[in-house]
Parts: structure tokens; C-alpha cells; sequence
């Protein structure tokens, strides 16, 4: 995602406003608060509750009058429900995530590529009675991080790939080893050579997660299906099922999308 830069007028403290605006959404009904949305934008508090404020004043967020943490605003809602007929693909998905969640009996997922993030967009929770809750309507993760943004990752130009381990040298820092540089080049690899990701527990131990890449008309991996669910579940016996299965629903949501596009 492209940054305004800093010759821009006000360029600075509006990436600011929109970066809380992003932590906020991020937080779901649970919001948060002013000092852990400030150390999350590496702001100051002072600074922070001014800008929270000002989006306040302007309906983009709300705060909680018992808990004081900040929420999603009304005025989200309105410019979410503007943008969602060029960019909202769920009412075409819906049926097929709940048909993965239903033949795997795990959880499944629908997710965005939104600049360096993928968003999780839709949850379907399949029958098996223990689930993991990483992956909710909502939450971000950067890509290569959750099983659906590193399907993602994997399948963008290699010149794309490159730039955004390079943007992003933070990621062994935040999430651990796991994610440096050379360790994220080994899984997309592995990724590509098997068609789908895998994440096995590296967010949550114990919690294990696939996604596969869905392609809009233009051929680039703009969204992706996924499953999370405890670790015995996605054994060697029962993981290449799993992943046929994925893959299967992604190409049906890839061929669906770019259908429509089309039209």
C-alpha cells in the first residue's frame, strides 16, 4: 500500500489517523484502549487520544462510555456500505466458504489482501466441537504471517515478494524466528511446489491453519480461503485431503470472482 509522502500537506497526521483507523477496525467488538493503540502506532498517548478524538468528532470511531476503549464508528459503516459494490466479493462467497467449513468440518475463512495485511472478512464455523479462535471477521495479521496471507504472499511477482520482506524486517522481532526473512522464503517455496500454505501453530501453538490463494481477472492473488483447527486434525493422514479440498473451493471462488468481474 502506497504511503503519502512527506512532501504532501498533512500527509503525516493523516497515515497517523489512518493507521488507528485500522487498529480500531482491527479490534472488533472488543475495541481498545488509548495506551495499547497508541503503542501499537508507536504513538504517544497524548498524541494518540488527540487523533482518536478528531475521528471521533467526524462519526470514524466511538468510545465505550464504560470501558473507555475505542470502536468502529457509524460513519465506517456508511463509507464501508459505498465502497462494498466495487470492492465486496462475500456475497458471491459465502455459499462456498460455508460448503469448505461444512466438508472439512473445520473453521473456514474468507480474506482480503489489503496493501501489506490480509483481512479476514467472513468465518464459518464448521462442526468438529473444538475450533480455534486466531482468525475472526476483522483481524489482521501481515501477510505471511496467518496461513491466508502467506497463500497470498506466495503467489505475487517475485519482485513484489522481494519488496515486501524488504519493507518489513520487523517481522522475527513481533512474531518470532519463524518469520525472518529466510525462514518466509523457505514456506513460499514450500507453498508454491504444494499449491496451498500451511502454518503449523506458528501464531498460536496448537493451532494450525491452510489457505490457499483466490486470483481476481488480472491473475493476482487478491484474496484467500483458508481453515484453522487444533493440531490433531491436520496430521500427515488427513493434511493432503484437507488441501485438496481447499484448493478445489478456491478455484471455484477464483473462477466465480473473475466471472462477475467480467460481467
Amino acid at each position: 500500500m502506497d504511503r503519502p509522502t512527506a512532501t504532501v500537506p498533512g500527509a503525516q497526521a493523516i497515515a497517523r489517523a489512518a493507521h488507528l483507523l485500522r487498529l480500531v477496525s482491527a479490534a472488533g467488538m472488543t475495541g481498545k484502549g488509548v495506551r495499547e493503540l497508541a503503542a501499537d502506532a508507536g504513538l504517544t498517548r497524548t498524541t494518540a487520544h488527540r487523533l482518536l478524538s478528531a475521528l471521533r468528532a467526524e462519526g470514524l470511531v466511538d468510545q465505550d462510555e464504560r470501558t473507555a476503549r475505542w470502536l468502529a464508528g457509524p460513519e465506517l459503516f456508511l463509507m464501508g456500505a459505498a465502497a462494498a459494490p466495487r470492492y465486496d466479493v462475500t456475497h458471491v462467497a459465502g455459499d462456498i466458504v460455508r460448503s469448505l467449513a461444512v466438508k472439512t468440518e473445520e473453521s473456514a475463512f474468507l480474506s482480503v489482501r489489503r496493501g501489506d495485511e490480509s483481512v479476514c472478512l467472513v468465518r464459518e464455523e464448521g462442526s468438529f466441537p473444538i475450533r480455534s479462535f486466531v482468525l475472526s471477521e476483522g483481524v489482521r495479521f501481515p501477510l505471511g504471517v496467518a496461513s491466508a496471507g502467506l497463500a497470498i504472499l506466495s503467489f505475487l511477482p517475485e519482485d513484489d515478494t522481494d519488496a515486501y520482506l524488504s519493507r518489513h524486517p520487523e517481522l522475527s522481532s513481533r512474531w518470532g524466528h519463524t518469520h525472518d526473512a529466510a525462514s518466509l522464503r523457505q514456506r513460499i517455496a514450500e507453498t508454491r511446489d504444494r499449491g496451498y500454505a500451511v502454518n503449523p501453530g506458528l501464531i498460536v501453538p496448537g493451532s494450525w491453519g491452510l489457505g490457499a490463494a483466490v486470483f481476481d481477472h488480472a491473475g493476482r492473488p487478491a484474496w484467500a480461503l483458508s481453515l484453522t483447527g487444533v493440531e490433531f486434525r491436520f496430521g500427515a493422514d488427513r493434511l493432503p485431503e484437507l488441501g485438496r479440498l481447499l484448493l478445489a473451493h478456491a478455484h471455484q471462488l477464483t473462477t466465480r470472482v473473475q466471472s462477475v468481474r467480467r460481467g
